[in-house]
């Protein structure tokens, strides 16, 4: 037999992780503590499955995630239904939570939202990511969608390609000449380099695909960006710049390719909940329309 998932249950759960304790979830859901305690307990007999980590804040285990994501896509689902049949109005627009790495969001993927027709009216929720991660952030339901770098589709998603987003290794020309000056594998390895935070390793690749063994130990980490771009452009160091923020420093003088035949492609794909959601549908069509031209 299968057993049934009572709502009132998924949703205590859902309200559990959200605030972070069982206290916090039950004035949200106006209950007793002891009431969310005994419907979660409910809902673990029910799984037979552990569903949280009884910590500060709490956190769902990865049966726990499942059930956390069920809630979200049901309450989507909900929300679209009243949307459809006008029974509530004070409900307020739609809401898209999207997972996004921070180079589209400084080159293309603003330009995509704003394509997004507003009827019905959505808001916009965006959580910024490197690109290898925000598929953990739809795994875990914390958002609807995501720009990833896997082509693998998380349980309950569908997977579509966006295109590859090419970098090219730049560095201002003065930073050029005094560090640069050399085989360039040998002199990469030596220089200062700029990383987008410790997760950042494309330009450590770079440096290994010329044979090297990596970049620099004298690593800047600058978490934005723009203000990546713009600490290679003033000779902090070398960096992996994307094409769209590198062209026009190129024109004015301000960066030097270091080796334009040899940019790196990182592919990009469009991962969302597989539900029948009009603001998703629409979000999705000017996100893969936008992709189309803005990527290789």
């Amino acid at each position: 037999m299968t057993a049934e998932l009572p709502l009132d249950q998924v949703r205590t759960l859902l309200a559990v992780v959200d605030e972070g304790t069982f206290d916090a979830a039950a004035a949200a859901l106006h209950v007793t503590p002891s009431a969310v305690s005994q419907r979660v307990k409910a809902l673990e007999q029910r799984t037979g499955r552990v569903l949280l980590v009884r910590t500060k804040p709490v956190r769902a285990t990865e049966s726990g995630q499942v059930v956390v994501r069920f809630a979200r896509q049901l309450a989507r689902l909900e929300r679209d239904a009243h949307a459809e049949l006008g029974m509530s109005p004070e409900a307020g627009p739609a809401r898209v939570s999207v997972a996004v790495n921070a180079d589209s969001l400084a080159t293309w993927f603003l330009t995509a939202l704003a394509r997004v027709p507003q009827s019905p009216r959505i808001c916009f929720e965006l959580r910024r990511e490197d690109e290898s991660r925000t598929a953990e952030l739809l795994r875990d339901g914390q958002v609807m969608a995501a720009v990833t770098s896997s082509p693998d589709p998380v349980a309950g998603c569908s997977v579509r390609p966006l295109g590859r987003m090419r970098y090219i290794a730049a560095a201002h020309p003065d930073f050029a000449a005094r560090h640069l000056d050399g085989p360039l594998p040998e002199v990469l390895a030596a220089a200062p380099v700029l990383t987008f935070d410790r997760g950042d390793d494309l330009q450590d690749l770079f440096v290994r695909e010329w044979g090297g063994a990596g970049a620099s130990a004298v690593r800047h980490a600058v978490p934005a960006s723009e203000g990546f771009v713009e600490a290679v452009a003033t000779g902090l160091g070398w960096g992996m710049v994307p094409e769209a923020q590198a062209e026009p420093l190129l024109r004015a003088g301000r960066l030097l390719a270091l080796a334009p035949q040899r940019p790196v492609d990182v592919p990009l794909y469009w991962q969302q909940w597989k539900l029948d959601s009009p603001a998703l549908a629409a979000v999705a069509a000017a996100v893969l329309a936008t992709g189309a031209g803005a990527l290789r």
